[in-house]
């Protein structure tokens, strides 16, 4: 979450499985919104950091904020990052009221009451530019990216995809000092144990030398470099994709698709399977007949709306007709999601939408993403 920051973390109820959840991106707009500063609230003592799920008054909150990076001084040393590492840094964070601000001004796709039409949101992502830089990179680096397949059995357009989606294939990665993000978002205390471990998690990446305190520059929520990596998703999945020994997100388009690749890898993407199919519902089908019934444990409102489990004979049993290109395999098990509910553009999702939803938990995201790999590939 970041210059397109989309579906947003509170909305889940519990990191996705396997891995830390991404930053996501805000479903409403593709550039940084500009709110207006949130109304303070009350304030805790300025000598001690405020309890947590209590956000901070801003008038008091330099002085908490330093006592609160004491506490983290200690958990991070508990994790083994050096004194020498939290002398550099620590002493040069601040309280940023403007992220704050940014952090409660988030709508998504997940959140209570009417969410915004999926047509509105596509409109203005799938634009002629957007699709055109994709292919001009699919032509420019398709060995590399038929590399990628073969290693991973992710295809490059659905790399590029992710990539168009989160930064314009690095044309916006954000220029919000990461470190100073991630501990204002701590010390904020809605969700300090998320942020409290992307902090830490940031100063092992310096501390360990993988990169620059210099780099870590990104969203305003603390995503980083060409696929907006949150800080721990960094460490667990981001690989070497030029053969440098380094993974350099920030500069190197070939270890930001290698390590967009792994991160969907890990999250259970399925070599040679589909993310999903548009398709033409008959205005007769019955909605309750198809009802999912499961709660997920993740991300639950998004998943509240896909139907249940069916296979893709069963579907085409039911009169749905494929749209734009020819159905998968008979067997392959889909849910049906109908975003702007009948009568509006209807989905089957596979198991590797999924995976998609895991990088960022929003069905107008992941969508966005399928349909811009399919028009790249097109």
């Amino acid at each position: 979450m970041s210059l397109v920051l989309l579906g947003w973390i509170a909305a889940c109820t519990a990191p996705s499985a396997g891995i830390s959840q991404r930053a996501p991106v805000a479903e409403s707009a593709v550039a940084q919104p500009q709110p207006a500063p949130a109304a303070p609230v009350a304030a805790p003592s300025p000598a001690t950091p405020p309890n947590p799920g209590q956000p901070v008054s801003y008038p008091s909150a330099e002085a908490g904020f330093r006592a609160f990076l004491t506490s983290i001084r200690g958990q991070a040393l508990e994790r083994g990052v050096r004194p020498a590492t939290l002398d550099m840094i620590l002493p040069g964070l601040s309280f940023n009221e403007r992220v704050v601000a940014l952090d409660r001004n988030q709508p998504d796709d997940s959140s209570p009451g009417q969410p915004p039409s999926m047509a509105g949101y596509l409109a203005r992502r799938l634009d002629d530019a957007r699709i055109s830089g994709g292919r001009d990179r699919y032509a420019r680096m398709q060995p590399r990216l038929m590399a990628f397949e073969s290693r991973f059995g992710v295809p490059g357009p659905i790399l590029l995809g992710i990539w168009g989606m989160e930064t314009n294939y690095g044309g916006y990665t954000g220029n919000f000092d990461v470190l100073q993000s991630l501990a204002t978002l701590a010390y904020d205390g809605r969700r300090r144990s998320l942020f409290t471990n992307e902090l830490i998690a940031a100063l092992e990446i310096v501390d360990r030398g993988l990169a620059p305190r210099s780099a870590l520059t990104g969203s305003w929520a603390g995503a980083m470099g060409n696929p907006q990596f949150l800080p721990s998703s960094y460490l667990k999945t981001a690989v070497d994709g030029d053969g440098d020994s380094r993974a350099d997100i920030w500069n190197s388009e070939a270890d930001s698709l290698a390590s967009i690749a792994n991160y969907l890898v890990k999250a259970g993407w399925k070599r040679g399977e589909p993310w999903g199919l548009e398709v033409g519902v008959p205005a007769t089908m019955d909605r309750r007949a198809i009802a999912g019934t499961a709660v997920s444990p993740t991300c639950p409102r998004v998943h509240a709306r896909h139907s249940r489990w069916m296979t893709v004979a069963e579907w085409k049993a039911l009169g749905l007709t494929a749209v734009g290109k020819g159905w998968p395999a008979d067997h392959l098990r889909a849910t049906l999601i109908e975003a702007d509910g009948p009568g509006g553009r209807a989905f089957l999702t596979f198991d590797n939408y999924r995976a998609l939803l895991d990088y960022n938990c929003s069905n107008y995201y992941a969508i966005s993403v399928g349909l811009l790999a399919d028009a790249i590939s097109r």
